[in-house]
């Protein structure tokens, strides 16, 4: 769609690119941490020139909304990132902080997963699938450190494809700040069993397939479900 000219100067353009542009990031058609389509393609997609293309992306840039490496392209910055506090060492081998972590998760996961059954495009719905496909393939034999960066890369890939803005940035916010409590969990949850519950893996499977059938109910259901069973087999363990 090009950008409509209204007889006003390159500035003009510009700031309509800007909004537009704008309303991809806050409508969370641009991720967090991903790149925003190269100006090559922007200015091609919106009829306009390069400079145009540039001076949108600096009053971007100049809103705190990207940052513009060179030779690297303009990144989506997390807009919630300057504004959260959250503590970061200390606490994620306390059995009890880390079962409010995974209160936390059963709220996040569950909305991220409802969000993305309804809204996830196609090609974000295929990755998922793939990304699936590769974790229960490694499943066996890979190491818990492991087990815990795919698990999380499964459970951000879905918050994306939510396109809510606040559930992308947050959730990227709480699994990197409290990683450490995370991967404490399973640690905790292998010791305990000697091995990883089968019921975890089958409800990955549950996860991946109300997605794919685009059961925002379910989707949510079950991803709550997921994370409160994981909770579970924590309590009473030392």
């Amino acid at each position: 769609m090009s950008i409509k000219k209204t007889g006003s100067d390159v500035k003009g353009l510009s700031q309509q690119l800007s909004l537009k542009l704008q309303q991809a990031i806050l409508y969370g058609d641009v991720c967090p941490g991903h790149k925003l389509t190269s100006q090559r393609r922007l200015a091609a997609a919106h009829q306009v020139s390069r400079a145009t293309v540039r001076e949108a992306i600096q009053d971007l840039e100049l809103k705190g909304m990207v940052k513009t490496y060179p030779g690297g392209g303009s990144v989506c910055l997390n807009l919630l990132e300057p504004h959260v506090d959250m503590p970061l060492g200390g606490v994620g081998q306390s059995l009890s902080f880390q079962l409010q972590v995974m209160e936390m998760r059963a709220a996040l996961e569950g909305e991220a997963a409802y969000y993305a059954a309804l809204r996830a495009t196609d090609a974000q719905l295929e990755k998922i699938e793939q990304e699936y496909k590769v974790m229960q393939a490694r499943s066996n034999g890979a190491t818990t450190l492991a087990k815990a960066k795919a698990d999380l890369r499964f459970h951000m890939m879905i918050a994306e494809a939510s396109h809510n803005l606040l559930v992308m940035s947050f959730s990227q916010i709480f699994y990197d700040r409290y990683f450490n409590a995370i991967y404490g969990v399973l640690d905790r949850t292998l010791k305990k069993f000697g091995r990883y519950p089968d019921r975890i893996s089958a409800q990955h499977t549950q996860i991946y397939q109300a997605l794919i059938n685009r059961d925002a109910v379910l989707a949510k259901k079950v991803a709550t479900e997921h994370i409160n069973y994981t909770r579970s087999q924590l309590e009473g363990a030392g």
